[in-house]
């Protein structure tokens, strides 16, 4: 229940709204400054990620370079960085998902 006949104070709701949107702000700051790695191949190729999934660093074993096969290496890479997005987007959700949860219950925000 509500007190002052069922309207939410406004001034508290603001302030919950600028206190979430700071912890969104470092959060995603976090996410930026934290690495996560994918690899591929049994570790022949290594992709590094940011939390924000911006490609960071890319590491190939000589062994996975074979002039007459560049199409397997091509792959390797890609599956390298795919499995490091797919580890920034799990930290993402670790980071950010209680915070949009917190969100969820704010009237007039979209989500």
């Amino acid at each position: 229940m509500i007190p002052g006949g069922g309207q939410p104070n406004m001034q508290e709701l603001l302030q919950q709204a600028q206190k979430m949107q700071q912890d969104l702000a470092r959060a995603q700051e976090e996410l930026a400054a934290t690495e996560v790695d994918g690899q591929a191949g049994g570790g022949l190729v290594k992709a590094t990620v940011n939390g924000s999934g911006e490609l960071r660093g890319l590491v190939i074993d000589p062994k996975a370079v074979d002039p007459e096969d560049t199409e397997t290496l091509a792959d390797l890479v890609v599956a390298a960085v795919q499995a490091a997005n797919e580890n920034a987007q799990q930290l993402q959700q670790e980071k950010l998902g209680p915070l949009a949860q917190g969100l969820g219950g704010m009237p007039g925000l979209p989500f």
